[in-house]
């Protein structure tokens, strides 16, 4: 299914300041659709096809209407005249008769979308809607509702009023990650103009008493609950946020500990103009979720620790071998030494770049750039060869697991260029490595302007077997050595069913 941004972009004619404007509403829209128990289609009028669904939530505690998804959809004949009123006359429609859908009667309410901008310091909303929002409330089953419906229904009453005019939500309110994030049946207090609750769900209720508060909320000043709480300081925790949060001034978010539990408040002032109507204050249990951020941070650092080790380990293998190089008496063995010494030091830098950072892939090329300079500086030094390395191309994003294999089997490829492929004390040398990439294959050649191959001179060495091994057997690819004019070139070719990623 495509994202809201991507609909957006191909719908709609909108600038980047509404299609971000859309994007917040959308963030939060989650609460909007738990707080009416309503589904909700965002819409945007297109040029050619009029208004098309670009958006779609359901609620998370009440059937939803929709059991297929209306994204990409038309506008259907049956609403469109109720979303070109709301969009000519800019404000909300109500429908005075059931709307029926699938043979199940629902209520339609049609709320124009405004934005504002900043202009000379202030905010302005925008002239006409930018979009418009559905909502369908389910009528089937309709019976009494319950004291927190009610609450509910008018919490999202404020807030549809208040994205009419363009004050929801709110650009100037910090990020803050939506994960774990409270959610209306998580808890929710709602509060008046002077801060005063006048309602507390009962999950709201039981997040407080954990957290030392043993009388009922209702009535009372949530400022004064927090001060009662906050007041030992040797059992809370608390940040400079908690007083614009329990006020209800600020939408801001914060985090409360207290002998064990950890509380998140999450406050969203409501207003009509100029005019305070109090807040919504959402609260979360979120104990267990900071217990496993807590155990996350410690085996971070384990990691980290155990990656610094290994590093320091495959250094000092590689240092013990090249001592033994030099202390060996037979040519035969000190190659072979100073050529594991090569290989442990190439994993060594391969290791280190990818340790920095836990992302499932990684810019192969910052690690290539390394791994090559180290190999031809060390396989240069034993011969002393002038040779140049040189990357033509780019790699782009490489899974994690495949940049080891790729970066063993082309650092083995540039240490042999430059130790077979030229003489010793040769000057003006260059190994080049050229990649190219298309949707399907990464194509890499790795090419010197060295004395070339002989004829039958591949052999089934060491190093042949290690790349041999590295190419068709870890990354799926096939590998060809070919004599040129101008030297020698080894063709590479991975196909991306592994999942490379590139980036231009």
């Amino acid at each position: 299914m495509s994202s809201v941004f991507n609909l957006l972009q191909r719908h709609g004619g909108l600038d980047e300041d509404d299609r971000e404007w859309l994007g917040l509403l959308t963030a939060d829209w989650q609460l909007l659709a738990d707080l009416a128990t309503a589904d909700l289609v965002l819409w945007v009028r297109d040029p050619e096809e009029g208004f098309v669904a670009v958006g779609q939530v359901r609620p998370s505690g009440a059937p939803t209407l929709f059991y297929r998804d209306l994204i990409g959809q038309p506008v259907r004949e049956q609403w469109e005249a109720q979303v070109l009123r709301a969009c000519e006359q800019g404000r909300t429609v109500r429908s005075t008769e059931p709307d029926w859908f699938d043979e199940i009667p629902a209520q339609l309410t049609v709320t124009p979308i405004y934005s504002t901008r900043r202009v000379n310091g202030g905010r302005e909303r925008s002239a006409n809607p930018i979009a418009i929002l559905t909502r369908h409330t389910n009528l089937a089953g309709a019976r009494q509702l319950t004291r927190q419906e009610v609450t509910f229904r008018e919490c999202s009453e404020d807030l549809f009023d208040m994205i009419e005019a363009g004050e929801f939500p709110d650009p100037d309110a910090p990020e803050f990650s939506r994960r774990g994030a409270p959610r209306a049946h998580d808890g929710l207090i709602r509060l008046n103009q002077e801060g005063i609750v006048t309602f507390a769900s009962a999950n709201a209720l039981s997040a407080m008493n954990k957290l030392g508060f043993g009388g009922e909320l209702e009535g009372e000043a949530l400022v004064d609950v927090a001060a009662m709480l906050v007041d030992d300081k040797r059992h809370v925790t608390v940040d400079e946020a908690l007083p614009l949060v329990v006020t209800g001034r600020a939408p801001w978010m914060t985090d409360v500990d207290a002998r064990g539990v950890t509380v998140t408040l999450r406050a969203i002032p409501l207003r009509r103009g100029s005019e305070r109507l109090g807040a919504i204050v959402l609260c979360r249990d979120t104990t267990d979720v900071r217990h496993q951020q807590q155990e996350l941070i410690t085996k971070d650092a384990t990691i980290r620790e155990i990656h610094h080790r290994v590093k320091n380990n495959l250094q000092t293998v590689a240092a013990l071998l090249r001592i033994q190089a030099r202390r060996a008496r037979s040519d035969e063995a000190r190659e072979a030494l100073l050529q594991a010494m090569r290989r442990v030091s190439s994993i060594a830098v391969v290791h280190d770049t990818l340790s920095g950072g836990f992302s499932q892939s990684v810019e192969f090329d910052e690690v290539f750039l390394r791994v090559m300079k180290l190999a031809t500086e060390v396989a240069s030094g034993e011969g002393g060869q002038r040779i140049r390395p040189e990357l033509q191309g780019t790699f782009g994003a490489v899974p994690s697991e495949y940049a080891t294999p790729l970066a063993l089997a082309l650092t083995e490829l540039v240490t042999n260029a430059v130790e077979h492929g030229f003489d010793a004390g040769a000057t003006g040398g260059r190994v080049i490595v050229r990649v190219d990439r298309d949707d399907e294959f990464l194509d890499i050649s790795v090419i010197d302007n060295g004395r070339g191959m002989v004829a039958g001179s591949l052999g089934n060495g060491l190093g042949t077997q290690i790349v041999r091994t590295l190419v068709e057997g870890e990354l799926g690819g096939t590998i060809d050595w070919n004599s040129t004019s101008d030297g020698t070139s080894v063709d590479i070719r991975v196909p991306k069913r592994w999942g490379v990623t590139t980036t231009s």
